[in-house]
């Protein structure tokens, strides 16, 4: 039988908001929830222009710092946790609850990122200005000088986060 050859990779968009979004995608946490807040940016190439047809994806442990996950013994009963937010507006936002701390790591969020240009997704980690990650192994496992690319900013309503996929003040991103 004959070998096929390998096909190359196509890239992560540029169409990602017509079948990956959904309604209630950005919202982790429904309206109205007590201590809810917004996490807003932007995602920027190289160049420094707003990407405009990328794909913002999240994950997060409840204010507890558990998931809804089997292989969590600490299980969390409902929690979603997971948001989906396209930049077509020029920016992401995802309305959710501050995160608990997980056993031996601050508190933050996963965000995986995907866009045009991009083979596979870039994955990153937000934390927040009012943690100490003093014991986090993640987040001292980056370099000194990069660590402020993963704290979002304090908002009148929630966070800012923003995603630079290259060039000056790149966002770490972890090989997952």
């Amino acid at each position: 039988m004959a070998e096929l050859a390998t096909t190359p990779s196509q890239t992560v968009g540029p169409y990602l908001h017509i079948g990956l979004t959904w309604d209630d995608g950005p919202y982790v946490a429904p309206d109205g929830t007590p201590g809810a807040v917004w996490l807003r940016g932007q995602v920027f190439d190289g160049a420094g222009e707003v990407i405009t047809d990328a794909l913002v994806e999240t994950w997060q442990a409840d204010p507890d710092g558990r998931f809804d996950h089997p292989d969590d013994p600490r299980r969390s009963s409902g929690w979603r946790g997971f948001g989906r937010s396209d930049t077509r507006d020029g920016g992401y936002a995802i309305h959710t609850v501050l995160p608990g701390a997980l056993p031996g790591q601050a508190p933050h969020i996963d965000v995986s990122v995907f866009a045009r240009g991009l083979l596979h997704r870039v994955v990153t980690r937000v934390y927040f200005p009012e943690h100490t990650y003093v014991d986090d192994p993640v987040l001292a496992s980056v370099p000194s000088e990069r660590r402020d690319t993963l704290i979002a900013t304090r908002t009148d309503d929630g966070y800012r986060f923003d995603v630079r996929i290259q060039g000056e003040r790149e966002t770490v991103f972890f090989d997952v």
